[in-house]
């Protein structure tokens, strides 16, 4: 009797770590630009395996395809743009922002070589990812910044970066959001840089968030908490350690040349955050952008809708952020 006992309560002891070693979860990411680093730099740098975090990092193109893929349980995880997850939390995706790594707009607009003023955008194509998401959003607050109606222009989906590059050279569009290194890209193809979206004035927004399925979070917490801890560390020795993160872009990114990776890592090193938390603000600045662009439906501005930030909180307590030097 003792010794089925104790066989049993080996086999309790086992067991959770057994299954745990059976999950697979996916974490998405959205293209391959250089802020997509958060979600390469852990796998790559073996820090899924360090918390015990059983899961791989899989492309999925752009942040609509990735809430699809998270509410049809193909994925656990995405790295989406705010946009588009506070705009389908709002209209009752079973939907939750766990962290994030970017709170700007990692964007310039980039435009054929004879626009510019915003003046000459009047009349003239631009070509976004998709429809609700952060390319154009971004869009949205620019011409708000440079005062032209939203009528004035003509928007519409045009592929991937790659793909609104070569539109452009070929005159289809005339404009883009564009992050790096494709902004190198498309400057040596002779596009003009138009304007950096960090210096058009109101265009704080969360650009990077870790978005799960609120169901599924609850009741993973576990698996949640290791995937955070990865996560963060990943940001961290993207942002502090040159070498690892410089070697993490160019296994990644499409364009091999050294002069480009590097021109990404040092724009990216600058702005990710850390501790791994969203800007409260720049969700509220989403949020009133979603009302002001649907205004027939009611946007709820509580945070709390939208916002689980308790794995984060817990691992703050633990002392966890501390030991890489954050606040």
């Amino acid at each position: 009797m003792f010794k089925k006992t104790l066989i049993l309560w080996i086999l309790g002891l086992l067991l959770p770590a057994a299954l745990r070693a059976q999950e697979n979860n996916l974490v998405a990411y959205a293209g391959f630009a250089g802020f997509q680093a958060p979600v390469w730099a852990p796998k790559d740098l073996g820090l899924f395996s360090k918390y015990g975090f059983n899961g791989d990092a899989v492309f999925i193109s752009g942040s609509v395809r990735q809430i699809q893929a998270i509410l049809g349980n193909s994925i656990q995880f995405a790295q989406a743009d705010a946009a588009t997850a506070l705009n389908a939390i709002n209209n009752g995706a079973d939907l939750v922002i766990l962290s994030g790594s970017l709170n700007s707009f990692p964007y310039s607009f980039v435009t054929s070589k004879d626009i510019r003023k915003p003046e000459d955008l009047s009349g003239k194509k631009i070509g976004i990812l998709a429809v609700g998401g952060a390319t154009e959003t971004a869009t949205f607050l620019a011409l708000k910044a440079w005062n032209l109606p939203r009528q004035s222009v003509t928007i519409f989906p045009a592929g991937d970066s790659a793909a609104r590059i070569i539109a452009l050279t070929a005159k289809a569009i005339d404009g883009t959001m564009l992050s790096y290194p494709d902004i190198n890209e498309a400057l040596r193809l002779g596009l003009h840089e138009f304007a950096k979206m960090s210096d058009v004035k109101g265009s704080s927004f969360p650009m990077n968030v870790m978005v799960a399925r609120r169901s599924w979070a609850e009741k993973n917490r576990d698996t949640v908490k290791r995937f955070q801890q990865a996560y963060a560390e990943g940001v961290y020795q993207f942002m502090n350690n040159k070498e690892r993160g410089i070697a993490v872009l160019a296994k990644r990114l499409r364009y091999k040349n050294p002069k480009a990776v590097e021109e990404t890592y040092q724009y990216f090193a600058k702005s990710f955050s850390f501790p791994t938390r969203v800007s409260h603000e720049g969700l509220r600045n989403t949020l009133e952008i979603i009302a002001q662009r649907n205004p027939a439906v009611k946007v709820d501005m509580n945070l709390a809708k939208y916002l689980d930030e308790s794995t984060l909180d817990e691992l703050e307590r633990e002392g966890f952020f501390k030991r890489f030097g954050g606040k």
